[in-house]
Parts: structure tokens; C-alpha cells; sequence
């Protein structure tokens, strides 16, 4: 057909038919012998399509960027964040589209799935009908994009709302909701995943969407598996959520699937098998939640600590994830991160690019939560500087990580270990002396001078070197905090079921003061609500409140307050 037959058919004017073939939207058609455009139904849909992609807010640049990528490749990071957000866009507008409809079927009474199979007579009165109420649809909450994508492909209807917030990496700061967000925001935007503004206004949509959701009585679903990303997340959902009680299904393992990773694997026939055994979320698992959330939050790590040997009902898979999250603080060692000393061995092993040492650290892990671009991004923070640990093989820093930097070329850059990581994996010199830290972990701002440290072998938390203390004088012999500071400075996490006595030198807080604590025998509690804990577990207590000593014990035996060792029914700081 000629240009102003498919216009015509498909709503536009010729002169919009040539601007979209100008933008290269449309490709060129062929012409006729004698010179004229020749169009066929391909691209008379295919303008349909833009109109309509227009009509639910599609701008021409945002069109015009999907369709290189479908022609010419896959898509970069970036651009899939966007398309995430345009698809919570349009599931926003299906939902109250949905409402909108069910109100009017509940006005005219049709209980019909369609009008196009209507048996109650509503087609005839104009296509509607009488219906008794339907519930809601289902909001579905999921890590992100991969199980959400699947989600709308099942029978289950629904929203899906992908939570999407890499919680193990950057600032995660104790107080109110909105300054949380504004500090993701921040950290999000810095590492190159757009503007501040955009981001923050996602987060707080994305925020208003749950609480809503759960307020108008809706059902909520959350997937999540059993990593420290999801894991993570999970928390930060059900601790906005409480006191409302959304249903869960968190997994670790799948039927079939003996290297299962995540829900992002699973079919839509799959994912429709754990409908079934999704559960409510009870008052005490929302507690924890709400508990370890907050500890995660703290700027003191040792309540991170407290938290993973704590009770978590409901969160079988809370605790690993959180020692997991302890083992990215600096090693006593070598001073370097978990995923840090993975991906040198990696490199050491024969990885020869940033892509094969990801492939490796992530079967070195015993539930992966690492992305691509956050592993990139670990790598090229270790071959940075004059001091730096990896290089390229022409003995250059490498350039910055995706999204910042191009993320084919830094997959593929030929990497190799300097003089200076072989020292610090023999652990004889260390990752933090020598390229310094400025990164956050939770609430926890690590810098050189307040490296707390993680001993994941001991499963030991090791205060900083050099932490601001008063001398107060405790116990018996006068001994004063710097004194405790130089000799004990370690929380220790882990599990025995022995109760133990008390011992010499056991200390508490009262009135702003270290005084010692005489209550208590073998198996009792003693002073104001004081608990016995394990020799092995805790060898010196930092308040979690404020970083300075609570409790001081003979290396056989300790005395801590009842809300250091078990979650309280107040948490430390919800910060909602």
C-alpha cells in the first residue's frame, strides 16, 4: 500500500509516517519501480504499536532506545533498570484499571471474567454485568525483575512490585524511612544507576505501593529465596509492613533442581507449585524481622552480631544471611572482605577476566547473592591506586565498573594479581593499610579508623584499634576501659546450650556507671535482669547504644544484660 493508505490505517498522518521513518523507528520501505513507497502490514502494525506505546506513556527516545536494542543487542544495565521501572509503570495502570473495572461490574452486577463470554445478559446492556465482591488482586513482592517477569506469566493475577535495592551494599543508616531512602538514593545514583531524583522517587512509589496495598486490605505475597540479598530484603519489607501480615514463600531448594539458585530460574509452572504453601507471617516472625532489621541499621555492628546468634522464628534463613553479611567486614588477617579475598584466589586460580572470577566467586559461595556489576564494582575498588592488589595484564588500574564504565570491556579485561595481593593473602601485609576503606555495611561506616573486624572462622567480632573510651574504673583492682580495651576486645557469636557462673570482675551499666554484678549463680539470673551466656560466645560487650564496654568477664565466664543477648520486644531502633 502507499504512505497515505497506511497512515490512514493506522491512525496517523503521512507526515508522522516520515518523521518516525527519519528517527529511524520505522525502517525504510521498499519503493515500487517507479519510485514510490511501498508498505505492507508489518508496518502498519508496527506504527499501531508506537501509537500505543505513546498512549500509556512511552515518550518517541524511550521507544526509539528499546528498539536498538532489539535489533542490535542485548540491553545494558541501565537501560534494564529503566524498563523495570516503565513495567511497574504499567502494572500501576493495569491494577487501577482493574479496580476501575471491578467497580463497575459490582455497579451494573456482572460476575463475568469478560464480556466477550458473557452469560448474564451485561454484553447486551452495553458489556457489563452483576457480580458478586471480588477480592482484590494479589500484590506480589519479589527480589526483582528475573521471578517478577515470571510472576506475570502464571495464572496467578496480580501486581508484581519488585523490590530491587542491593541492601548488602552502601549506606542502610538508622533513623526515620525517608532518610534511609534518600541516603539508597544517593549511594544508587553515585555508582551509576541514575539520577538521585528518579531513584528516590521510585523508592518512595515503590514504598506507597506495600503500605497501600496492605491498608486497602489487599493480598500481599512476598518471594524471596534464601541469600543475603533477598534475605535482606525480606526484613526491610516485613519490618514496613508489621503490624500488617503479608503471606510468604521463601525458599532455598527446589524440587528437580538439585543446583537451585533462585526463583528466577523456575518456570511459571513452577513458581505456580509454591502458591500452595505460601504462609501468613505471624506477629513473632514480623518481631524478628522488625528486631534484626534494626540491628542491621545500627552504626555499632556488635547488635548485627547479637542478632545472628539471636531466635528468629519464621526466618530459617535469616541467620546465615546475616553471618554471611558479617564476613564483608575486614578479615584480622589480610583486612579483606569475603567477596574480596574470593576473587583474588580466583585470580590467583587462573580467572583471567573479571567475568571468570565472578563465575568463580559465585560457586565459592554457599548461597550466591552477588550480581555482576557489584562484583565489577568490589574488583575495580581492589585495582585502584599505586598500592593496588589487581591490574591489567599491561600493568594498568582498572577502569570504572559498569554502569559507570562499559560492562563488555571490563568483563573481558585480562587481569592479574600484583606483588602486593600475593603478600596480603599470605597475610603478611594488609588490603586496609594499604588502599585504606571508606565503605558502609549496614548502618556501620567502616573507615581505617573504625575497621571493626570479622573472624569468620571463630566467628569473632574485633573492635576497631582505636575506638573514643573513658576511664571509668570497674570490678575489682581498679582496671580501667583503655585497660579492657587493650586486653579484651572481641565479641565472639555462636550457639552451647552450658550455662556457666558467675566469675571475678563482672561488671554492669547502672546509673552511667560500670559497677560489678553480684547476682547470680550457676544457671540463675542475677542483678537487674542480667543472663548468663556461654564462655565461648562473648568475651568482652560493647552496648549497643554506645560504643563503650558493659560487661567484663574471667575468659571462662560472663554476665551481659538480658537485651544484649535476646530481641527484645522493643527493637533498638526501628527507624520507621
Amino acid at each position: 500500500m502507499r504512505a497515505g493508505e497506511a497512515a490512514r490505517r493506522a491512525g496517523v498522518n503521512a507526515a508522522t509516517l516520515r518523521y518516525y521513518e527519519r528517527r529511524g523507528l520505522l525502517p525504510e520501505p521498499a519503493r515500487t519501480p517507479s519510485g514510490h513507497r511501498h508498505y505492507d502490514e508489518d508496518a502498519v502494525r508496527f506504527l499501531r504499536a508506537i501509537k500505543e506505546a505513546q498512549a500509556i506513556g512511552f515518550t518517541l527516545a524511550e521507544i526509539e532506545e528499546y528498539l536498538r536494542v532489539a535489533r542490535s543487542g542485548p540491553a545494558s544495565a541501565a537501560l534494564r533498570t529503566r524498563a523495570a521501572a516503565k513495567i511497574d509503570e504499567i502494572d500501576a495502570r493495569i491494577a487501577r484499571l482493574r479496580r476501575m473495572r471491578d467497580e463497575l461490574a459490582r455497579i451494573v452486577g456482572c460476575a463475568c471474567e469478560s464480556l466477550d463470554h458473557c452469560t448474564c445478559g451485561a454484553a447486551y446492556l452495553a458489556r457489563r454485568g452483576r457480580a458478586a465482591p471480588v477480592r482484590p488482586s494479589p500484590l506480589h513482592v519479589t527480589n526483582g525483575d528475573s521471578a517478577g517477569n515470571t510472576l506475570r506469566q502464571t495464572a496467578l493475577g496480580g501486581a508484581v512490585l519488585p523490590w530491587q535495592d542491593v541492601l548488602h551494599e552502601g549506606p542502610v543508616p538508622a533513623g526515620p524511612r525517608r532518610e534511609l531512602l534518600q541516603a539508597r538514593a544517593a549511594f544508587l545514583s553515585a555508582c551509576g544507576w541514575g539520577s538521585r531524583r528518579s531513584i528516590l522517587a521510585s523508592l518512595e512509589d515503590r514504598d506507597r505501593q506495600l503500605v497501600q496495598a496492605l491498608k486497602d486490605g489487599q493480598q500481599v505475597v512476598l518471594w524471596f529465596e534464601h541469600d543475603l540479598y533477598d534475605q535482606l530484603q525480606l526484613i526491610d519489607v516485613l519490618a514496613l509492613a508489621a503490624p500488617g501480615t503479608p503471606e510468604l514463600v521463601v525458599v532455598d531448594s527446589f524440587p528437580g533442581r538439585p543446583g537451585f539458585r533462585g526463583l528466577g530460574e523456575l518456570t511459571a509452572d513452577e513458581l505456580e507449585t509454591l502458591w500452595p504453601g505460601r504462609v501468613p507471617a505471624s506477629q513473632d516472625t514480623l518481631a524478628a524481622a522488625v528486631s534484626a532489621w534494626a540491628a542491621v541499621r545500627h552504626p555499632d555492628p556488635s547488635a548485627l552480631a547479637a542478632a545472628a546468634g539471636a531466635d528468629l522464628p519464621g526466618l530459617p534463613f535469616l541467620r546465615p544471611a546475616l553471618l554471611r553479611l558479617l564476613e564483608e567486614l575486614p578479615s584480622p588477617g589480610d583486612g579483606l572482605s569475603g567477596t574480596e579475598r574470593w576473587a583474588l584466589q580466583a585470580v590467583a586460580a587462573g580467572a583471567a577476566t573479571p567475568a571468570a572470577a565472578f563465575l568463580a566467586e559465585q560457586d565459592l559461595e554457599a548461597a550466591p547473592f552477588l550480581g555482576d556489576a557489584w562484583f565489577f564494582r568490589a574488583l575495580a575498588g581492589l585495582g585502584a591506586g599505586p598500592d593496588r592488589l589487581v591490574e591489567t595484564q599491561a600493568g594498568d588500574p582498572l577502569p570504572p565498573p559498569p554502569p559507570l564504565g562499559d560492562a563488555r570491556a571490563f568483563a573481558r579485561l585480562p587481569l592479574r594479581l600484583t606483588g602486593a595481593a600475593e603478600r596480603v593473602l599470605d597475610g603478611r601485609q594488609d588490603r586496609v593499610a594499604l588502599l585504606g576503606l571508606d565503605r558502609w555495611l549496614g548502618g556501620t561506616h567502616l573507615t581505617p579508623a573504625t575497621a571493626w573486624r570479622w573472624d569468620p572462622a571463630a566467628r569473632l567480632l574485633i573492635e576497631p584499634a582505636r575506638l573514643p573510651h573513658e576511664r571509668e574504673h570497674i570490678g575489682r583492682g581498679g582496671r580501667d576501659t583503655a585497660d579492657v580495651h587493650r586486653r579484651r576486645q572481641r565479641v565472639r557469636v555462636g550457639r552451647d546450650d552450658r550455662d556457666v557462673g558467675q566469675g571475678d570482675g563482672q561488671v554492669r551499666r547502672f546509673g552511667g556507671q560500670l559497677v560489678p554484678d553480684r547476682g547470680g549463680g550457676p544457671g540463675q539470673c542475677g542483678g537487674w535482669g542480667a543472663v548468663l551466656v556461654p564462655h565461648h560466645q562473648v568475651q568482652v560487650v560493647v552496648d549497643v547504644g554506645r560504643p563503650r564496654v558493659v560487661a567484663v568477664q574471667h575468659p571462662s565466664r560472663v554476665h551481659l544484660p538480658a537485651q544484649l543477648v535476646h530481641r527484645s520486644a522493643r527493637p533498638f531502633d526501628a527507624g520507621q
